[in-house]
């Protein structure tokens, strides 16, 4: 106990001379700082920025499928610019957009075509799905996201077997199906194109209560009120992507990849074997008929169905060179 009561004092003069040196060495560090910023006017830390931010550029004139885009009112302008904003720096759902658009775009404007539909609503697909077999979380399946009462409308087979909602052809002449009939009812492509998010009758009773006729002079949910515009930054960056700042190697993009239709009309209890028997394996099957929900394929009623396999060497990958 003595020696701790004779210790205090050594003990408490040394920590404070300790403290003391390391506060006056501070002081002497700030004004040392302080003096060089004074003479030189800079800061010694140099900021450097990672990369560049840019506005997405937003045209002067925009067309929807023939129709003018009223960019000279500021509510649609500025709609369109927040659309440019998140779609461009949304980067890796935007680049996959780009790269699958050069695979399955093709076959979405020859069918589009057959049906006397404008081009533009490709980018309604994007919209919905970004081209991929997708499920919203209200139950919307496939390319073009039908739900499963609509599906019936437009003959699309839904069972815990066959979803024919995830085969893109079929999806995609229901959807034209839809886009041709709300087309006869609105009479233009961009009340059109809002209703495929909300419904025609939804639609047509906004027009009628706010008594206007043109989707950019209406009051909208705000997923709907968001969903062209969507659709036209969507275009403007797919269409030109290096103006955008997406930079993608053209031996980047997905490929087209080239399949053998083989039509059945009968149930394929062992599909593993009917892949085998037809050069390909199971993974491969379903990869190119996801509408095969099963382990097997049940067909009591015989009807026809074309099942797609690669063509021989194409699902060969070929990988880039890296530069």
């Amino acid at each position: 106990m003595k020696f701790y009561k004779y210790a205090k004092i050594p003990v408490l003069l040394v920590l404070g001379t300790g403290v003391g040196l390391l506060l006056s060495n501070l002081f002497i560090f700030s004004d040392r700082v302080n003096d060089d910023d004074d003479q030189t006017g800079k800061k010694d830390v140099e900021v450097v920025s990672p990369y560049k931010v840019f506005q997405p550029a937003v045209p002067d004139t925009l067309s929807f499928c023939g129709e003018n885009v009223p960019l000279n009112n500021f509510d649609v302008y500025e709609a369109l610019d927040l659309e440019l904003i998140a779609n461009t720096y949304r980067h890796s759902s935007t680049i996959l957009y780009i790269k699958r658009a050069n695979r399955y775009f093709p076959q979405i404007e020859k069918m589009l075509k057959q049906y006397n539909i404008p081009d533009d609503i490709k980018y309604l697909c994007v919209a919905e799905s970004g081209l991929a077999n997708v499920v919203s979380p209200s139950g919307a399946a496939g390319f073009w996201q039908f739900m499963k009462a609509t599906a019936g409308e437009y003959n699309m087979i839904v069972n815990k077997d066959i979803d024919e909602r995830y085969n893109p052809d079929k999806s995609l002449i229901a959807a034209a199906e839809y886009l041709n009939k709300a087309y006869r009812y609105f009479g233009n492509w961009t009340l059109t194109a809002a209703s495929y998010n909300m419904g025609m009758g939804g639609l047509k009773k906004e027009i009628d209560f706010q008594r206007v006729n043109t989707y950019w002079d209406l009051s909208l949910n705000e997923e709907t009120a968001r969903y062209v515009y969507r659709i036209l930054a969507l275009k403007l960056i797919m269409s030109n992507p290096e103006l955008y700042g997406f930079d993608i190697p053209e031996d980047n993009l997905y490929k087209e990849i080239k399949t053998i239709e083989i039509t059945v009309d009968t149930s394929i209890n062992d599909l593993v074997q009917f892949a085998f028997d037809n050069g390909t394996n199971y993974k491969m099957l379903k990869h190119f008929n996801p509408w095969i929900r099963g382990n097997s394929l049940v067909n009591v009623t015989k009807k026809e169905f074309k099942i797609l396999i690669p063509a021989k060497g194409e699902r060969n990958c070929e990988i880039p060179e890296k530069k």
